[in-house]
């Protein structure tokens, strides 16, 4: 793995950490979080500890957001309201994608070409399970990390070939057109809307909108509870869309953050209600801090899938067929035993991956 990897080489500080800590937080804690830890107050150690690492993580993701051209992100915007109402009124399987190649295309020729030879990949550095920094090692582990350097394996021989680059919620578009990034691997939703900006692998990945909230809130999920509530929601998110579409009430348009970690911050702070994401990201939200729980169940069915640009189609057929060998084997396959490391514990038994739909 490449030193430019994630926050442009920036890691918790080597030698003994401070003490003061309850010790019972699970998932990304930089060094800073404990000391701003000690400062904030509300639900507890737990809670305080991580919000000042939520916090912590929403600073250093700031270096590398700069490094997406800012024109990149309006020329998506453009983009995204120059496709005709009809192209996403008339798309019916989204998850479609190219059939599964083994070949070297064009994209894979100039990436095999660099000097350095790595694949540089858009990930998330602040989602428990998926996506995120290990305290201790200073490395970025996760679901998604795991799918990323098998990508990486496969093109180029060796898992660790790899640039990660911690990309916000609203700038994995961007980072792709603009060419900041090769590929994205974040819990990335295929969608209507999407794929006329981006491309799709298969989906490698189900989940669902969900409600997050304090135990003993009286919001008991995607209903009329919501009502007068403030809602935090990642921008350019699926769950920004789904509100948009039925907030029964809901206070949103205010509340969002680049990332939907962030909104665990805000929760914990009192400054919003509840959270809605992706069932999957909400579980780690929810593991990491035993004052929130999941509200209801899920009120939609989406599906996660590796983005490229647009035209890069070797790319994607190439991520097509690393995805056939990582579904086989079932229970055996690497997608199961990916799954039972970081998932299974917040999120139960699984029967397995998507089947993959081909164009």
């Amino acid at each position: 793995m490449d030193s430019e990897d994630s926050v442009e080489g920036l890691r918790p500080p080597r030698g003994p950490r401070p003490s003061g800590g309850t010790g019972a937080f699970r998932g990304p804690l930089p060094y800073l979080a404990l000391l701003l830890s000690r400062r904030l107050r509300g639900w507890g150690g737990v809670s305080a500890m991580a919000a000042a690492c939520v916090l912590t993580a929403s600073l250093t993701l700031l270096p590398l957001s700069r490094t997406v051209d800012e024109n990149a992100e309006k020329s998506a915007q453009r983009t995204a309201t120059a496709v005709p109402a009809t192209a996403a009124d008339e798309c019916e399987n989204p998850q479609a994608s190219l059939p599964p190649s083994g070949a070297d295309g064009p994209t894979i020729e100039r990436i095999k070409a660099r000097k350095n030879r790595k694949l540089v990949v858009g990930v998330d550095q602040n989602s428990y399970r998926w996506g995120y920094r290990n305290s201790a090692t200073g490395e970025l582990e996760g679901f998604d990390i795991d799918l990323a350097r098998a990508i990486a394996d496969n093109i180029l021989g060796d898992p660790d070939a790899i640039v990660f680059r911690a990309i916000p919620t609203n700038l994995r578009i961007p980072a792709l057109q603009n060419g900041t990034v090769d590929l994205v691997v974040r819990t990335m939703t295929i969608n209507c809307d999407r794929i006329q900006q981006v491309a799709f692998s298969t989906a490698y990945f189900r989940a669902g909108q969900q409600v997050l909230a304090p135990i003993g809130s009286r919001i008991t999920g995607h209903d009329s509870s919501l009502s007068g509530q403030r809602v935090c929601t990642a921008k350019g998110s699926t769950a920004y869309e789904e509100l948009n579409k039925q907030s029964f009430g809901a206070v949103f348009e205010n509340n969002t953050v680049p990332n939907q970690l962030d909104c665990l911050v805000r929760l914990q702070l009192g400054e919003v209600d509840a959270v809605v994401t992706d069932s999957a990201l909400a579980a780690g939200l929810a593991a990491q801090d035993p004052g929130v729980e999941l509200k209801g169940k899920a009120f939609t069915a989406e599906y996660y899938g590796v983005a490229a640009k647009l035209g890069n189609d070797d790319l994607i057929r190439r991520v097509n067929q690393v995805l056939v060998g990582y579904r086989a084997g079932g229970g055996n396959s690497p997608w199961m035993a990916s799954y039972k490391k970081w998932l299974q514990t917040d999120l139960g038994a699984t029967a397995g991956p998507p089947a993959p739909l081909y164009k």
